[in-house]
């Protein structure tokens, strides 16, 4: 954390979470461009009664950039003690490369902290090129199993206190597990990703349309935690063999053609969504040991989205990564606020109030 300087915390929204093909198919509803600015404006009071005084934003090409300054501009009533907002300068262009970029950039620029708004996927893009910057965040997208359902003017809060220096990093942050996905050529060539929840291996040899949600083309399953609880391909793994986040180890399951399995378990793969999956078997996984993929040929879906096609000749590893990356506990934040009285003020006597 920076001590020489104002604290600065980074707010990277994904303004078209929540709108792929399996919310549609799941008869799950949107979330409205209006409550993603609605999000964003609760942050940056919470942020602002911290004494972080500036925030820097991804910019975007939906909307919400242009919605949220016309509600800046307005800095009347309860909106007038709000973190100041200044956008990224960098090109848009409404696919996840943005979130890679501003990510970057805010790492670059020394943020204390990163805010995030999206679903599994966003969250992983932001994963990717924040390096040690730690991480608060908002489920606002289609699988949500790495952020949390909570109220965005407690993550704020939880993020102020922390970047403001007022909550050790031995007390505020958490560790988390990763997957590390690896596919090698004939010729030694190397391409390599991540997932923070799940990796998937199907069948198909395109990647297509990126949201994954048809069983019948899966071949396994490979997670870093397993909440039976989750919703998404996690849930395969949560119900068969649960795993939290702080537990040492991750799961793989094998997927059988539909009758052939063990048995059938009843998974939702997405919100309304809940499917039969044939299972072959399952196993745990252990921290840093390669595990090879069977399936000679196909797709990796990373978090939900198709990303990596892989020919017969590639072979495919995964390996689980333990103290991959941290996040703010907005949990313990809050209760080391209370302990330590950091939400507290001494009253005003009558006489400073006139």
């Amino acid at each position: 954390m920076r001590r020489d300087a104002p604290p600065l915390v980074g707010i990277i929204a994904n303004p078209v979470s929540a709108r792929d093909i399996r919310r549609v198919i799941a008869n799950a509803n949107s979330l409205q461009l209006a409550d993603r600015v609605n999000i964003v404006l609760r942050l940056l009071s919470s942020l602002a009664a911290c004494g972080v005084p500036r925030v820097v934003m991804m910019p975007d090409r939906e909307g919400l950039k242009v919605m949220l300054e016309r509600h800046l501009a307005r800095r009347q009533g309860p909106d007038a003690a709000l973190a100041t907002v200044d956008f990224l300068d960098m090109p848009v262009t409404a696919r996840v490369d943005d979130t890679f970029r501003a990510a970057r950039m805010m790492r670059e620029a020394g943020v204390d902290a990163l805010l995030v708004l999206g679903g599994d996927g966003t969250h992983r893009a932001v994963v990717r090129e924040c390096g040690a910057v730690p991480l608060a965040g908002l489920s606002t997208g289609t699988n949500n199993a790495f952020p949390d359902m909570r109220e965005p003017t407690i993550a704020g809060l939880a993020a102020g206190l922390y970047a403001t220096g007022r909550i050790p990093a031995t007390n505020a942050l958490v560790s988390n597990k990763r997957l590390d996905i690896e596919i090698r050529d004939a010729g030694a060539n190397t391409r390599r990703d991540i997932a923070l929840v799940d990796a998937v291996i199907s069948h198909e040899q395109f990647v297509g349309a990126r949201a994954l949600w048809k069983i019948d083309t899966l071949a396994a399953v490979y997670v870093s935690y397993a909440d039976p609880q989750a919703i998404g391909m996690s849930a395969i793994a949560g119900l068969l063999d649960p795993l939290g986040r702080g537990e040492p180890g991750g799961v793989a399951v094998e997927l059988a053609a539909p009758g052939k399995g063990e048995f059938d378990l009843y998974a939702p793969i997405a919100p309304g969504l809940i499917e039969a999956v044939p299972i072959a078997h399952w196993q745990r996984l252990a921290d840093g040991v390669p595990h090879r993929v069977k399936q000679r040929q196909g797709i990796v879906a990373l978090d939900g989205e198709r990303e990596l096609a892989f020919g017969a000749s590639d072979e495919v590893t995964i390996i689980l990564r333990e103290s991959a990356f941290r996040s703010i506990d907005v949990a313990a934040c809050m209760r080391y606020a209370a302990a330590h009285g950091l939400m507290r003020q001494p009253a005003c006597s009558a006489r400073e109030t006139h």
